[in-house]
């Protein structure tokens, strides 16, 4: 009884909270990001807003999608909780379903297309690079002086209801060259933009600078 007038007396609050998980679930959420793997466009204590929208339209707390919207395209940041690695992860989309891929010393290779690569910042430790993907500029990096044993592949065949994802830290990121492809029902999501970024470094201070943050 007294759980039951509990639950009157807050109906609206409790109305409030559901609405809000729901939201969360199939709309929008953010998504906090604790490694580098995507630097420089994404760092440490970055949170991404997450359009959960962007693909599908999922049923609420599940990954099962009632209604299809679009499919990930070339160079979009997606998130997706991948099964091999039983975690949730950021990556970039390089390679679409029939795709050929080949990575050689950090360099990408897209249907037998090379990819142009400008020198944007050069550190002690590392490069950055402007990559151009088919007209999707973004920044990656890159390990100097020779990469590491992630910086080349063979040719692969993204197959049908997969998709081919990097990180923009090239050398430094467990992605499809780790994990293999990623199915097409594991993405939940496409990010554009940093909501708000805490600095682990500096006692969690917030970085204004990468509020709002368009990646």
């Amino acid at each position: 009884m007294m759980i039951m007038k509990a639950i009157k007396e807050n109906k609206r609050f409790i109305l409030l909270l559901c609405l809000m998980f729901i939201f969360r679930s199939s709309i929008a959420d953010w998504n906090s990001v604790p490694t580098g793997s995507m630097k420089p466009t994404i760092i440490e204590g970055d949170r991404i807003l997450v359009n959960k929208m962007a693909y599908d339209v999922h049923l609420p707390f599940t990954h099962i999608s009632v209604l299809k919207l679009a499919d990930p395209e070339r160079g979009d940041i997606v998130i997706f909780d991948s099964k091999q690695s039983n975690i949730r992860l950021v990556k970039r989309v390089i390679g679409l379903p029939g795709d050929t891929i080949e990575l050689n010393d950090n360099r990408l290779s897209i249907n037998g297309v090379h990819l142009n690569y400008q020198d944007d910042e050069k550190n002690i430790a590392y490069w950055d690079k402007v990559e151009d993907l088919f007209g999707v500029e973004h920044h990656i990096r890159v390990r100097k002086p020779h990469g590491s044993y992630l910086s080349s592949f063979k040719p692969v065949v993204v197959p049908e209801g997969h998709y081919l994802v990097l990180g923009d830290n090239r050398d430094n990121s467990a992605d499809s060259r780790v994990i293999g492809f990623v199915p097409r029902g594991e993405i939940i999501g496409r990010s554009r933009h940093v909501v708000m970024s805490l600095d682990y470094d500096n006692f969690y201070l917030p970085r204004k600078s990468r509020f709002f943050h368009r990646l």
